[in-house]
């Protein structure tokens, strides 16, 4: 029996390379695993044919001694595969150093220890910025290194080779992608990056050439291909030790090939390059002289691109694979065509990795599937809202206090039958009191628990009170009172489900505002203080999340008849005041079109007139509030019957 001892095999290279070790009856395989990893690493077994064979060692690389509690008690050991790295160019230099090299000292210590062969998977980053060829005889050539990664990388290789008494050998993966025939992959990264630019252009005409500037090298290489490869080199020339191997396309490409080569399945057009290389390089290069460096990270930050990703591609090396491929070749593991492959990374990609997937709108409908969230959704424009958004198939998550009143609405809405051809919404009921901060918190996260995720939050509940500041002196608790939920509410809402939506870079919330924030109109101050309070902190907020793909709608609705304006009886009998279909429509359309701002003619007229001529709109509101009294509910004459 051949015994391997495995790091890094909870990763999703290192399952890769588990599979293919089981698949053989001669191997048992020990597997270095972190305690918090064990739950997870226990459930990856489960899906891996032969995985009841794997033993655990629960240890750390970053601990000495690899954190093993009775390191003589493993079994003599053969091979030990280190895939125990963190390949990140974003991850700090500190943390490479401690993971990568510290880490890969320790685990050639321990193979030496054991007179095993060490299995160092490093990559082609130890090339570094070399101008010219690099092979698999090549190691330290005076290169410098574009990104704390490439040099780490290039540490623990250096470790590898001065180890006393050790065995080794190397493999230098370049950009390891998904599954040539599943397309699977655990996470963005490398090439992936570039997937969403691709999936624009390719958007356009298939007539129209696209011109492209030569971004770089982009080397990769499917999983299956490179733990195939590895398994496989384990045993060849058995005892050999400083055997160096390239997991590499011997064809080299650039970003303009890739898009190519994905341009059948996109349905879009081919690509050219307008920028050669030699002079696109320059431009791109990391070095900190480059004049041009912090308007590329700027764009490359905008696009979704690491700058760091632009550091990697940007080098002028040549790496050759010629060797590898050939000894491979005669092992029977073959790298499969990138064309042939391209089209599965890229379904497997836009149906689970994509960033903007969670953008995209069901064919039947705008809101058909979308998970929508509205407070204040027991009665007037909340429920008539919540009505027009399960009729076009979305499902709602109606919030308010009155825990009775929600259910029999939720109930009510869900009795209802379907529009021909379109699919009804679900109503759910989550009786919260928004105005207290860790409610809030936990009723976003019990949504986002039983529903999964938050498409769009309305911030509709409100509070409105119609009454003169010198008639309020002595009653400061009604501004504090407003300020709870038009303010605080609503943003303990938004705070809460905030990075929920930035995670998943998709997110919308409308914030239901009021046309007096454009008249500021008599006896509204404290009212209209609230909704413009809310108004500035969504402004602030959706410029800080604009590339993080969170939008958001506020709503200035005029006056509106619902339970809020009842203990004002001058309004009873008062013409153009809109009904609660009419303000929930306004509402939809900033759900289903995200403009900046929905308002209304008499709204926007009264911002013109403070803007064109602040003191006649001034005298003119001055002349209304003389001619219309304060009603009895403000003066304390008649007890009010809104809540």
């Amino acid at each position: 029996m051949t015994h391997f001892f495995v790091t890094g095999g909870s990763g999703f290279t290192g399952r890769c390379v588990l599979s293919r070790l089981l698949a053989r009856e001669d191997t048992t395989v020990t597997v270095l695993v972190r305690s918090a990893s064990l739950p997870r690493f226990a459930l990856a077994l489960e899906h891996i044919p032969g995985g009841d064979r794997v033993v655990t060692a629960v240890g750390n690389l970053t601990a000495e001694g690899l954190g093993l509690h009775d390191e003589d008690a493993l079994e003599p050991i053969d091979h030990v595969i280190h895939l125990g790295a963190l390949h990140d160019l974003t991850a700090g230099e500190q943390t490479l150093q401690a993971v990568n090299v510290e880490g890969t000292a320790r685990i050639a210590e321990f193979a030496a220890r054991h007179g095993a062969m060490l299995h160092h998977f490093s990559s082609i980053g130890v090339s570094g910025n070399h101008d010219g060829v690099f092979s698999e005889d090549d190691f330290d050539l005076g290169q410098d290194f574009p990104t704390p990664y490439h040099r780490a990388m290039f540490e623990a290789e250096r470790v590898v080779r001065e180890t006393p008494d050790l065995s080794w050998r190397i493999y230098r993966p370049s950009a390891v992608v998904g599954d040539s025939v599943t397309g699977e992959i655990d996470k963005i990264s490398g090439p992936y990056f570039f997937f969403p630019r691709l999936a624009q252009v390719g958007s356009l005409p298939s007539f129209l050439p696209i011109p492209l500037p030569n971004g770089g090298s982009l080397n990769m290489v499917p999983v299956d291909y490179v733990a195939d490869a590895l398994v496989a080199l384990t045993g060849y020339r058995p005892g050999e030790s400083g055997l160096v191997f390239h997991l590499c396309d011997p064809e080299h490409r650039t970003a303009t090939d890739l898009f190519n080569m994905m341009a059948p399945t996109l349905g879009g057009p081919r690509g050219f390059e307008i920028v050669p290389g030699a002079l696109a390089r320059p431009m791109l290069a990391a070095t900190s002289h480059n004049p041009l460096r912090p308007g590329r990270d700027l764009v490359a930050e905008q696009l979704g691109i690491p700058p760091v990703v632009l550091d990697s591609i940007s080098v002028p090396v040549t790496v050759l694979s010629d060797t590898s491929v050939a000894v491979l070749d005669g092992l029977g593991v073959r790298l499969p065509a990138l064309a042939d492959y391209a089209p599965t990374l890229w379904k497997y990609w836009a149906e689970k990795l994509d960033p903007g997937r969670h953008r995209r709108d069901d064919p039947r409908g705008a809101l058909v599937g979308k998970n929508i969230v509205i407070t204040g959704g027991s009665a007037g424009i909340g429920k008539a809202t919540a009505r027009m958004c399960i009729t076009r198939g979305a499902n709602v998550i109606l919030v308010s206090r009155d825990a009775d009143r929600l259910v029999e609405v939720a109930d009510e809405l869900n009795a209802e039958l379907p529009k021909p051809g379109m699919p009804l919404g679900v109503a759910s009921a989550y009786p919260t009191d928004i105005t207290d901060e860790a409610s809030v918190r936990t009723l976003v996260k019990s949504i986002i628990a039983e529903h999964d995720h938050i498409d769009v939050l309305v911030n509709n509940a409100g509070r409105s009170i119609r009454r003169a500041s010198v008639n309020a002196v002595d009653r400061a608790h009604d501004y504090q009172r407003m300020m709870a939920v038009n303010y605080f509410g609503a943003v303990y809402m938004t705070l809460s489900v905030l990075p929920h939506m930035i995670d998943r870079q998709a997110g919308h919330i409308v914030n239901v505002s009021s046309a007096e924030v454009q008249s500021r109109a008599p006896r509204f101050g404290a009212y209209a203080a609230s909704k413009a309070a809310l108004e500035a902190f969504a402004d602030a907020t959706s410029a800080e999340t604009l590339s993080d793909h969170v939008t958001f709608s506020t709503v200035r609705l005029p006056l509106t008849r619902t339970r809020m304006i009842a203990p004002t009886r001058a309004y009873e009998s008062r013409r153009g005041i809109w009904g609660v279909d009419k303000a929930a429509h306004r509402i939809l359309k900033a759900i289903v079109d995200r403009p900046k701002r929905v308002t209304s003619f008499w709204g926007d007229l009264a911002e013109f007139g403070h803007w064109a001529a602040p003191r006649l709109t001034n005298r003119v509101m001055h002349q209304q509030y003389l001619l219309v009294d304060e009603s009895e509910a403000a003066l304390g004459t008649q007890p009010p019957t809104a809540p």
